[in-house]
């Protein structure tokens, strides 16, 4: 198959993760064309494409594919689309992020590309919008809708999601989990005492670990009131904050109000690759983000052996099941949070059986070489489809 995928910006995130995969074993276990279309990667996330693993995969970047609103660079970058699109002939246009995914659907369709799909990595609207940008972005999105074939949720509560604000009809979406190297999580524990060690944690320290851009709606706030509580129960619990962004300053200064400096370490941005060290050092994964598809710290966190703690929201249930592989909590009850992880702090045997249960029900689940067979699953179905039409 000839296929182009198309992403706003391949920053360091679980979105462009799962696109990358999906590129690389499009290549490798099934021999197709890829090209990967993506605007600039600027901000304090990072560069996926610089990491290494990206060498294989024909890339082109489009300066005006950018994720802020600009007619202007938005009309520039949907001309350049349809041309790339024409140059290639791909039998398959996959687009992902809501820019990506409006201009890419709408180039594809208006070059009449024979399969076009879109995965929904997390909605572009939810309640913490105004209602105007809100009803906005879910007319565009039920119009975007109607450009492409299939919609591939990353998780069910995706699907739901859409269904429920009428953006399509539910025959419409499919569930697969975004996909990944699961391997460096089943080993994670080999780097335990060497991580600890270089980040000055002690051998009887118990660390909650939190993976996630210092960005809005992430609820390190909510992190930082619980921790309050839970070292003045349990002053052996430190907190561990993986991820940089714009709100660094501001909460660490928050924590310095709180008295907490010495129950929070900052590591700053750290590539994938490190992702699994920085796993193995936790005993406990807390997701207090208030919209997020399925976080992929969750299943990462569970394959390593790790139980979670995370705010009911989105997909966090299809993995993070209540009492079984972790506790979830209302989104903003720090109250709950605090009890769940004083708990956990507090027994070793709990956080070993969950972190097994979890490993045991994930790993083959999550594994991106599965998530890529089912994708490939869907070009195949619409291009039988549209190939009996013609």
């Amino acid at each position: 198959m000839r296929v182009i995928h198309v992403i706003t910006r391949m920053i360091i995130g679980g979105a462009q993760e799962n696109t990358l995969f999906n590129c690389i074993d499009l290549i490798d276990d099934f021999d197709d064309d890829v090209l990967l279309v993506t605007g600039p990667s600027i901000g304090p996330e990072g560069d996926l494409m610089s990491l290494g693993r990206a060498v294989d995969v024909p890339n082109r970047m489009v300066p005006s594919l950018r994720r802020a609103i600009d007619p202007w660079n938005d009309f520039k970058a949907l001309q350049e689309l349809r041309r790339i699109i024409r140059d290639f002939k791909p039998d398959v246009v996959h687009t992902h992020s809501a820019k990506g995914g409006q201009l890419g659907r709408y180039a594809a369709y208006r070059e009449r590309v024979p399969a076009i799909v879109h995965t929904v990595h997390g909605a572009p609207f939810h309640p913490y919008q105004s209602m105007l940008a809100r009803n906005a972005f879910r007319l565009c999105e039920t119009q975007a809708a109607k450009w492409c074939h299939r919609m591939i949720s990353v998780a069910d509560a995706m699907t739901e999601l859409m269904v429920n604000a009428n953006v399509a009809e539910p025959e419409k979406f499919c569930t697969i989990y975004s996909g990944m190297d699961v391997d460096p999580f089943l080993e994670a524990s080999t780097h335990r005492e060497a991580i600890r060690k270089s980040l000055g944690i002690k051998p009887e320290e118990v660390i909650v670990g939190k993976i996630a851009r210092l960005f809005h709606l992430k609820g390190h706030d909510d992190l930082i009131a619980a921790a309050a509580e839970v070292t003045t129960v349990c002053p052996q619990v430190r907190f561990l904050l993986v991820g940089d962004g714009i709100l660094r300053d501001s909460l660490q200064a928050k924590i310095r109000q709180l008295g907490l400096e010495n129950h929070f370490v900052f590591t700053g941005l750290v590539p994938p690759s490190d992702v699994p060290k920085m796993i193995s050092a936790m005993d406990t994964l807390v997701h207090t983000s208030y919209r997020e598809g399925l976080a992929r710290a969750l299943p990462q966190a569970l394959i390593s052996g790790i139980p979670v703690v995370s705010y009911d929201v989105d997909g966090a249930r299809e993995v993070v099941i209540d009492d079984e592989t972790g506790y979830l909590v209302p989104a903003g009850d720090t109250q709950q949070l605090a009890t769940r992880l004083i708990q956990l702090a507090t027994h070793p045997d709990l956080r070993l059986r969950m972190g097994d249960t979890g490993r045991n029900r994930f790993t083959d689940q999550f594994r991106h070489q599965s998530m890529t067979r089912q994708i490939r699953a869907v070009y195949s179905q619409i291009l039988a489809k549209s190939a009996r039409h013609h």
